[in-house]
């Protein structure tokens, strides 16, 4: 799954925002100026071009008085950025990418269904927005089957925290409902997108399958395969890329992607490799022909242009729509305005990190919400909305009851900023020392979880 390009960047939404704006000067300007008929009407026809680009990518016509809030919010599979040291408001996300709030109906649901209290993810509201989970456990409670697709972008060797989050969340499903899964290496957009060699971004795959088993997959339930290698010998996951090439135009790519005329026909192409695992008979080994069993996608939101195409697509190839379940991001140690980059070691806390790397990052790099001096923070207290300590705390200190203790004390300045670094240092240390721990003891898993063979279901309706 996407988490960045290297090299020319595609046009996304808010670049598309701000060339209208210059667009639509140039336009005032040639008309000011009676530039010559054609000239104009070449300048009003870009402009009019991109604004229909933007409709595309944004669902709604562009409007100027927009500025202010366009700039403050910035979601797409390759770029998140916000102006608010709390984050992306993830209220107006919901609405402008038209999902439903996880509100507390669909958790008590999810925990009757289950018999299991809702993982911390979903009571905290990591995991926030969702598409068709209601419909996922119709058929659940009627005995129906479903299955499970997540992914990686294997970008570099090493993966962050933050890439853990949809892997700890797909685990505690894959456990609670019993079903299957499939993990897709996307190393064809890595190779498509970044400077790799195919050999570089497949030995990549290797190695961040490692960390994703490492997580404690089920082997009999579980196919993590790469799309260098899978694509070739499967002919029902590649028939079905083609598929969903034919029903998804290159203007459609355009205004979802913001891809652009100079852009490799393969980074065009790559969102129907990415929307092909929500069919299930793209994998025959394991469905064999069926096609109607319903797929749940544990992904971060900025995943969701590529499944809102996906959606799109379904109904005219006669395949029913995937359903997803949306995280927040997990932060930049500098702060919630932008998520973590493996381009930036200092941004992030990776899995191959020692426990003095851990502790001198958070010290020296995770932005806090505490006073200027100790006097000043005893009296008026620090702010968890902001403090990137407390944002990671709430990712991985399970203890509810411990949680709210330290909001509380760090809001009313019982607790110092030193004091709470120290907590999640405490927590994060033990954390990536029992990942490292159990990735040792994966290597030689990796080829039987890359296999495509049965796994133990039934999936007879």
């Amino acid at each position: 799954m996407a988490d960045g390009p290297n090299g020319e960047p595609c046009a996304s939404p808010l670049d598309l925002f701000n060339s209208i704006a210059a667009q639509g000067e140039l336009v005032r300007t040639l008309k000011a100026e009676k530039a010559s008929k054609d000239e104009t009407d070449s300048a009003v026809k870009m402009l009019l071009s991109l604004k229909m680009s933007y409709k595309a990518a944004m669902g709604e016509d562009y409007k100027a008085d927009y500025a202010t809030e366009a700039s403050e919010d910035f979601v797409d599979p390759w770029t998140v950025w916000t102006s608010s040291a709390k984050g992306i408001d993830y209220d107006k996300l919901i609405v402008q990418f038209g999902s439903s709030k996880i509100d507390k109906e669909l958790i008590n649901r999810i925990e009757r269904a289950t018999g299991q209290r809702p993982h911390h993810f979903l009571r905290r509201g990591i995991f926030f927005s969702h598409r068709d989970m209601n419909q996922v456990l119709d058929a659940y409670e009627n005995k129906k089957p479903f299955y499970l697709y997540t992914g990686r972008g294997p970008s570099s060797e090493a993966m962050h925290v933050g890439h853990l989050i949809p892997f700890i969340f797909t685990k505690w499903l894959q456990d609670v409902f019993n079903v299957p899964l499939v993990v897709q290496m996307s190393d064809d957009e890595k190779y498509l997108w970044k400077d790799l060699s195919l050999d570089q971004a497949y030995s990549y795959t290797i190695e961040n399958a490692k960390d994703i088993i490492a997580c404690g997959f089920d082997i009999n339930k579980t196919f993590i395969f790469s799309d260098l290698e899978y694509m070739g010998m499967s002919s029902g996951f590649y028939k079905n890329v083609v598929k969903i090439q034919k029903h998804v135009t290159f203007n459609q790519v355009k205004g979802i992607f913001g891809f652009t005329d100079s852009d490799c026909i393969g980074k065009i192409s790559f969102p129907t490799i990415q929307a092909a695992p929500s069919f299930s008979n793209s994998f025959p080994q394991i469905f064999r022909d069926k096609t109607d069993i319903q797929c749940l996608i544990p992904c971060a939101i900025d995943q969701d242009p590529y499944f809102r195409m996906t959606r799109d697509t379904a109904p005219r190839i006669g395949y029913p729509k995937p359903a997803l379940l949306h995280s927040t991001f997990f932060p930049a140690l500098q702060g919630a305005q932008t998520k973590m980059s493996t381009s930036d070691p200092n941004s992030s806390i990776f899995l191959t990190d020692t426990a003095k790397q851990i502790k001198t990052k958070v010290n020296k790099h995770a932005f806090s919400g505490g006073r200027d001096t100790v006097e000043e923070h005893r009296q008026f207290g620090g702010n968890c909305d902001v403090d990137v300590s407390f944002m990671y705390l709430t990712f991985f200190l399970e203890d509810d009851d411990r949680l709210e203790q330290i909001r509380k004390d760090y809001s009313s300045g019982a607790m110092l900023t030193g004091e709470l670094k120290k907590t999640l240092i405490d927590v994060m240390q033990p954390l990536i020392a029992e990942h490292q721990a159990r990735r040792k003891e994966v290597t030689g898993m990796v080829k039987e979880f890359m296999t495509p063979q049965q796994l133990s279901f039934c999936f007879d309706t």
